[in-house]
């Protein structure tokens, strides 16, 4: 099983220097997900136990991804219709101070009831609408990232990462949400206190005017975004509860989600004509997702499979129990790690580690792995989907952000991990 191992660190070495070998991510990922089976298959005598072993591994990873390209859709189709601008239109203030906190605020908010892509996506484009001088965005930007890492750390359909341990049974909805939403937000707060007493933010209008000018919008138009946003959303946060009454997978609650959201877009174009119609169909809006990024998580959760099912994890878990011991300081170093590597197979590498049995759901390290993976990822611009999405965007640079946030960034990591300790310790006393 060493050439299992060897192949997995090559493909995730790969995959970090993407940029510099000019190599797909999600293609090195497809192809290391192929190998690892690969050689797994040809290395023994009986191939149907591996064969009934993918089967059962690509079941659980088709659960996420349906889900996730479900959610993906329904927020393209938010965005294609102007749903968001219902809250953004409503930011009246230019003080740079109160902006930061606003838009820190309501990206914490809408990352949980949508997922922390897609809001920091959302995020910097309106921030690009409230403040020209290029550093005072590149600031927001920043705060853009931490404060959507932090908003899909304590929601079960905020984070991948979070929607995986939801999927595998690992955490329930409104645990999580009460475990987690404290410590998300000290791990949010510290960093944004950081920003507006140490870093010169300035006190001037930064739009150089006391209004942004906004494009005519027709009753019906409007009519059309205020109904798609609030079904939508609805739909996103009614996922949870169908789960929780029909005790159906939350991919089965998702597709419902979109089947509703699908038919009322429909239903509110079926009187334009087919070349107006089209721009707001759920098929112009899943062009618009981002499937790549579907495929990559495909790719390196069957290579992180192929781990678990030659027992390799359960290895590695136990050398780690007996090398550190103490279970969280393992997380906290897992979610540190989440910044250098993506948190996605760190995540999924830690639920072949320590199984249900051990660990029931709603246990200390799947409550604390949320957090710490979720908000890991902020110690670095490249440590989330998020920082990487809004790096490409606003061009922010790896040095720049190390040297002005990663700081910042560490100590809410650290207070917030601290407060879920201690909150964990009032909860469940021994």
């Amino acid at each position: 099983m060493t050439l299992i191992i060897l192949v997995f660190i090559v493909g995730y070495i790969l995959i970090t220097l993407e940029h510099p070998i000019r190599f797909n991510k999600t293609a090195t990922a497809l192809i290391t997900g192929f190998l690892c089976w690969a050689i797994y298959i040809l290395s023994v005598q009986e191939t149907e136990p591996v064969l009934e072993q993918l089967g059962h591994h690509l079941s659980e990873i088709a659960q996420i991804l349906f889900f996730l390209l479900g959610a993906m859709t329904i927020v393209e189709l938010i965005d294609i219709h102007d749903g968001f601008t219902i809250i953004t239109d409503r930011i009246a203030t230019r003080n740079p101070k109160i902006l930061l906190w606003l838009i820190g605020t309501l990206t914490f908010i809408l990352s949980a009831l949508l997922d922390n892509l897609a809001c920091a996506i959302v995020m910097v484009s309106v921030t690009r609408k409230l403040v020209r001088d290029p550093e005072q965005r590149r600031l927001m930007a920043a705060m853009i990232i931490i404060a959507a890492n932090a908003g899909g750390a304590w929601s079960p359909i905020g984070d991948v990462t979070t929607t995986m341990l939801w999927i595998g049974g690992r955490i329930t909805t409104a645990n999580i949400i009460g475990q987690l939403f404290l410590p998300s937000l000290v791990s949010l707060i510290v960093p944004l206190i950081g920003l507006t007493f140490l870093v010169p933010l300035g006190t001037e209008d930064l739009t150089g005017k006391r209004g942004v000018s906004r494009p005519y919008v027709t009753p019906q138009h409007r009519r059309d975004r205020r109904i798609m946003f609030a079904a939508g959303l609805s739909a996103i946060l009614m996922v949870p509860v169908i789960k929780t009454i029909t005790h159906l997978p939350p991919y089965m609650a998702m597709m419902l989600a979109l089947g509703v959201v699908w038919g009322i877009s429909e239903i509110i174009h079926a009187d334009k004509d087919e070349e107006d119609r089209k721009h707001y169909t759920a098929a112009y809006a899943l062009s618009k997702v981002d499937i790549p990024s579907i495929l990559f998580f495909l790719g390196i959760l069957l290579a992180v499979s192929a781990l678990e099912a030659t027992d390799i994890l359960k290895t590695v878990a136990v050398s780690l129990n007996q090398t550190i011991g103490n279970i969280d300081l393992i997380v906290l170093i897992i979610g540190v790690a989440s910044a250098i590597v993506d948190n996605v197979p760190i995540v999924a590498a830690v639920m072949g580690m320590y199984d249900l049995n051990t660990f029931p759901p709603d246990a200390k390290l799947w409550e604390f792995l949320a957090y710490c993976a979720g908000t890991g990822g902020s110690l670095l611009v490249i440590g989330s989907a998020a920082g990487v999405a809004v790096m490409g965007m606003e061009r922010l640079e790896f040095g720049w952000y190390l040297r002005r946030i990663s700081g910042l960034a560490l100590l809410g990591y650290i207070a917030g991990a601290l407060t879920y300790l201690a909150l964990y310790s009032l909860t469940h006393p021994s």
